[in-house]
């Protein structure tokens, strides 16, 4: 049974005590204000179900959602001039069907943009003026609840920085920015108490807090995590203290923005989706690993940039023996690591890529910077094949690479 969060006043103020798997669902007004287009747009759509609004869905609130009233419908946000718009972001919001099929379409003429099967994220297609665009459902297994329909231009659905920090800025310690890493350590702003898995859907901003502490601090994978993120959530602003469990569980494609493990313990994060799409480390650090800092289990593509990496063997792994094999991508850009043994480790064999630049590597004279691997089954070990450099699978120069 899920209890709710509970506060506990104390002399020294109010402390935070989070119970066993608490769901959060919290909206996320400013999160990507200064880049979501839809925020300044209208909307239409074809139907809606009592009690819900087209409006919901550009309203920068992820507790409000527009559904149809039945498991097929569309909706759309308009501009009054023509808005270059290049990809999307779509948030579900809990209770409704689950999307097997949509379309993206530009509504000014008609034309699919995209389209996909299972339930979307982010949606990228070629860049295009227009004022009106389209998400159709085309089957689900029942209404489905779309809380935000965010429209972006220029890839503007990666948040790479905060709305108010330049692009070569380096991180706040309070939170928000990201920029190029310094190695510099957040400050905490205060201590909140965790006995469990904290579930996230929405956008959970931790204020720099520090949350704290579950499991033993072993290399053990049964442990629960700290946070685990539903499909389309963003965790943001938040240090994880030590011992943190599993760390966080990315369960389809999220956002990862300035967040802080003290101690990696088993893995600062593994992304488990299996519906494609892209999730996004943005800023923050680790530090205290002693094997991988991410580890990708699912399909699709992981996102690391801005990133500072103190102390561990991986800062990526592609999972090379789990349940189920598929081909995973990484990108990794700005980041800065130190005392590491490997940048990314992939398996060729299942087509995995990765895409990196713009790396700084301190006290790690011997690290791998593309490590390539036979993937194999479930109770096997992978084997290593050595490493990769510019090639269809290793995407990286030793010009991307700067050694200190």
């Amino acid at each position: 049974m899920k209890r709710p969060v509970a506060l506990r006043w104390t002399a020294g103020g109010a402390t935070l005590v989070a119970s066993a798997a608490i769901m959060l669902a919290l909206p996320s007004p400013q999160a990507l204000a200064a880049d979501n287009l839809s925020l300044n747009a209208g909307a239409d759509g074809s139907s809606k179900a009592s009690g819900t609004s087209y409006g919901n869905v550009k309203d920068g609130d992820t507790s409000t959602y527009w559904s149809p009233t039945s498991s097929t419908g569309y909706v759309s946000v308009k501009w009054s001039s023509a808005t270059t718009v290049s990809s999307a972001v779509i948030r579900q919001a809990s209770g409704g069907g689950s999307i097997s099929s949509w379309r993206v379409l530009n509504a000014d003429n008609g034309a699919v943009l995209t389209s996909g099967s299972g339930s979307p994220s982010t949606i990228s297609f070629t860049s295009t003026a227009l004022k009106k665009l389209t998400f159709e459902i085309l089957s689900a297994s029942a209404a489905p609840r779309i809380a935000e329909f965010e429209t972006y231009n220029g890839g503007g659905s990666t948040p790479t920085t905060s709305p108010t920090t330049s692009p070569t800025a380096s991180p706040s310690p309070t939170g928000g920015g990201t920029g190029t890493p310094t190695g510099a350590w957040p400050t905490s702003a205060g201590s909140v108490s965790v006995s469990g898995t904290i579930n996230v859907s929405g956008t959970f901003d931790g204020g720099m807090k520090t949350y704290c502490c579950i499991g033993d601090g072993s290399q053990s994978e049964s442990q629960d995590p700290m946070f685990s993120i539903a499909n389309g959530g963003t965790l943001q602003n938040v240090i994880i203290g030590s011992p943190a469990g599993d760390g966080v569980h990315c369960e389809g494609t999220c956002t990862i923005k300035n967040v802080w493990w003290n101690d990696i313990g088993e893995d600062a994060a593994t992304f488990k989706g299996t519906g494609g799409g892209t999730s996004y480390v943005i800023g923050g650090g680790a530090r205290s690993g002693s094997d991988k800092t991410f580890q990708h289990n699912g399909n699709g593509t992981v996102s690391i940039s801005g990133f500072y990496l103190n102390g561990s063997g991986k800062l990526y792994r592609a999972c090379g023996n789990c349940s189920s094999s598929y081909q995973r991508n990484v990108k990794i850009d700005n980041v800065l690591l130190n005392d590491i043994d490997m940048v990314a480790g992939i398996n060729t064999n299942w087509g995995d890529t990765a895409t990196i630049t713009r790396v700084t590597l301190t006290n790690s004279s011997s690290a791998v910077v593309c490590g390539q691997y036979k993937g194999v089954p479930k109770g096997s070990e992978p084997t290593y094949l050595g490493e990769g450099w510019n090639n269809s699978n290793c995407k990286v120069t030793q010009s991307d690479i700067t050694r200190k």
